[in-house]
């Protein structure tokens, strides 16, 4: 009995590492990978800001800004502009 308690506690030791190394490499690809599935199998939603570093985000940015220095008056009034032009509804929503 001891020599099978030993095989298992090497099998064990030897498959314990690739666990560990598994783990380090989904924690660097994640963060790449959501940009790849579909929003329905749980991607990033249509309406995520872009990433930090990418040309899209400076754009971003750059009109998050403006809208932050507009009056609420105005902004408000653009906001359902946009919404009118999309055709969003809130009460469309699913829930």
């Amino acid at each position: 009995m001891r020599s099978r308690s030993l095989s298992i506690a090497a099998a064990l030791a030897l498959l314990a590492p690739n666990l560990a190394g598994c783990g380090t490499i989904n924690e660097k690809l994640s963060g790449g990978m959501g940009d790849y599935v579909p929003q329905w199998a749980g991607g990033l939603p249509a309406d995520a800001p872009p990433r930090p570093g990418s040309p899209q985000y400076d754009a971003y940015m750059k009109e998050r800004e403006r809208k932050r220095l507009m009056p609420a008056a105005d902004r408000e009034k653009e906001e359902q502009a946009q919404k009118g032009a999309t055709g969003t509804n809130s009460g469309n929503a699913v829930r």
